[in-house]
């Protein structure tokens, strides 16, 4: 009954929204199959390593960093598959790519409170935070990927 709800509220939905929500699933899922290939398999899509992008905001775009950001999110919970921050960096790096719009996509390394090991991933445009804003300060930055408009 509980997905039978879920289909009914999608499909309430209007036209555009819901293929900005297929779009994010698509690009959800991609990204899941793309972290179980070698990373060096997948980096040059990532963009240019090492690089940013500029952090000039472009209120023009605001809205539309909005909207994936708030697509990606509620997808996510949505999806039969783990999608942790890496996935929905990289979801969202593609979305913004198909809209010609440029991000950085930035890797870091931390300890939790326990002392081990563990990594983040986030997305930026401007000086706005699509993904993975949530705990990033708690991160060094190890990698980062400039994807410029046109690469």
């Amino acid at each position: 009954m509980v997905a039978v709800n879920k289909i009914r509220k999608f499909l309430s939905l209007d036209t555009k929204t819901m293929f900005l929500f297929a779009e994010a699933f698509f690009y959800l899922g991609v990204a899941r199959i793309l972290i179980s290939v070698p990373f060096s398999k997948i980096a040059p899509s990532l963009g240019v390593p090492m690089e940013e992008t500029t952090r000039d905001l472009h209120d023009g775009k605001k809205a539309v960093l909005i909207k994936i950001h708030d697509t990606i999110q509620i997808a996510c919970k949505h999806t039969l598959w783990e999608s942790k921050c890496l996935v929905k960096a990289i979801a969202a790096l593609k979305m913004l790519e198909r809209r010609q719009i440029e991000s950085t996509l930035y890797l870091g390394t931390g300890r939790d409170e326990s002392g081990k090991m563990i990594a983040h991933a986030w997305l930026r445009n401007g000086t706005y935070y699509i993904t993975g804003a949530e705990g990033m300060e708690r991160f060094t930055v190890v990698g980062k990927f400039a994807k410029y408009i046109g690469n």
